[in-house]
């Protein structure tokens, strides 16, 4: 099955509220015939376009090509959180990596933070952005958890903008009858995802960047230049970045074994009008602790946002507005009957250890893929990290490519009838800790 058409229409954006209040760009169009560059970039997402507009700047010649449209995939359906550190909290990457490394990925994770709110001012894109992430508990272990963190990274790390939460003070950030206390960061953020990746794209167009859409990488030769094979056309150029994420399919089977798609799920209500006062007082974005975790957040035009529901088939389910509206009743009761008036599914890439995987897949072919739920920072800062490892400054790629990741279970070729299996497992050691 084709992830790029199995749920979606040829060269169209989802029926998102995302889509339907995105800042208009201009269709760009499909590559045909042969082209050279210095880079060729296979996916126009955040680490796509991230890439390509640091390698633009930096005066490289660069092609962009997507199958579908920029911002078409997960970069512009997720909840929009701009989430600090990495998927995996800082004492497990301290148990896992050792303290030197661990301290390494921290710094980075604020790095790519403060990459997303540079670029944001420096091309004035219009995404509404916004301070504050709140992380819910609905439970007492998973309270002290939470609190056990922030004091972590404020012991250890010096980290100060996490304002710890008991009952009464997050009934004023989020008066859900669910939830016991939580922490609200601060220094995380969060915006209009689809608008960050149009502007991220019209920055890497205004840069040089030609970039071409409906025109999907078929085959990659590996060869010096390497050769890059599309419906129309191919281009060479003497290195390739590929920025797939869960939509890489079979074009490099490496990353395939260790990126699995998921599905996950967002539904938008009608606006809530004087209701916010009852969901969100307090403008943050919230993600809970559930094992499927919850995330919501009010649009700029006064609806809730929310996502959940992952799914491990790959087709999305027919009504997915009743897929959402289950886990939104028990976080917020009262809108058992809101009417929603959007609701669409995406696809995104996890791996084994819920950290990216970043990798040189080929001799000059660098990847990153795999962010687990924490990408809108972490792509676009995997993107420039590509961008400066093409350019011979490869440090901060490397930490990130030492993160240990080991394939799925049964491997590519059997991603398909294996994928419950996987995930199975994968729930599992995510229960587990391990």
């Amino acid at each position: 099955m084709n992830l790029l058409y199995a749920n979606d229409r040829r060269g169209q954006y989802p029926q998102s509220w995302y889509a339907a209040t995105a800042t208009p760009l201009e269709r760009f169009g499909v590559l045909k015939g042969h082209h050279k560059a210095d880079v060729c970039v296979v996916g126009g997402g955040y680490t796509g376009l991230s890439a390509a507009l640091h390698l633009a700047k930096a005066g490289r010649d660069v092609i962009l090509i997507d199958a579908q449209r920029v911002g078409f995939g997960a970069s512009g359906r997720n909840g929009g959180q701009l989430g600090s550190g990495q998927r995996v909290e800082q004492d497990g990457l301290e148990k896992m990596l050792g303290q030197d490394h661990a301290t390494r990925l921290w710094q980075m994770g604020e790095e790519a933070k403060a990459l997303v709110k540079s670029l944001i001012a420096e091309h004035r894109i219009d995404c509404h952005l916004k301070p504050g992430v709140a992380w819910t508990a609905s439970d007492k272990g998973d309270l002290a958890h939470l609190h056990n963190h922030a004091a972590h990274l404020e012991n250890r790390y010096g980290y100060d903008q996490i304002e710890v939460l008991d009952h009464a003070a997050l009934q004023g950030v989020c008066p859900s009858p669910d939830y016991v206390g939580g922490i609200l960061d601060m220094g995380a953020a969060h915006l209009h995802p689809l608008n960050f990746a149009l502007g991220l794209a019209r920055a890497a167009h205004e840069a040089g960047v030609r970039i071409f859409e409906t025109s999907p990488a078929h085959h990659i030769d590996e060869a010096s230049p390497c050769t890059v094979q599309t419906d129309a056309g191919r281009i060479e150029a003497d290195h390739v970045i590929l920025a797939c994420n869960g939509y890489l399919g079979g074009l490099n089977r490496k990353v395939a074994a260790r990126v699995m798609p998921i599905n996950n799920f967002i539904a938008a209500t009608e606006p809530l009008g004087d209701g916010i006062k009852d969901v969100l007082p307090r403008d943050v974005a919230v993600a809970d602790s559930r094992f499927v975790v919850n995330y919501f957040r009010l649009s700029h035009d006064g609806r809730l946002l929310f996502g959940g529901g992952e799914s491990y088939g790959y087709r999305f389910p027919d009504d997915i507005a009743a897929k959402v509206r289950k886990p939104m009743s028990v976080i917020f009761p009262h809108l058992h009957d809101v009417r929603i008036d959007y609701a669409w599914g995406g696809t995104l890439g996890i791996t084994m250890k819920r950290l990216p995987y970043v990798a040189r897949v080929g001799r000059n072919i660098l990847s990153a893929s795999g962010y687990s739920g924490h990408g809108l920072g972490t792509a676009t800062h995997a993107g420039a990290l590509m961008a400066q490892a093409v350019m011979g400054d490869s440090d901060g790629f490397d930490t990130m490519a030492a993160i240990p990741n080991t394939p799925f279970p049964g491997g590519p070729a059997m991603r398909s009838p294996l994928l419950v299996l996987a995930m199975s497992w994968y729930s599992l050691r995510d229960r587990l800790g391990v």
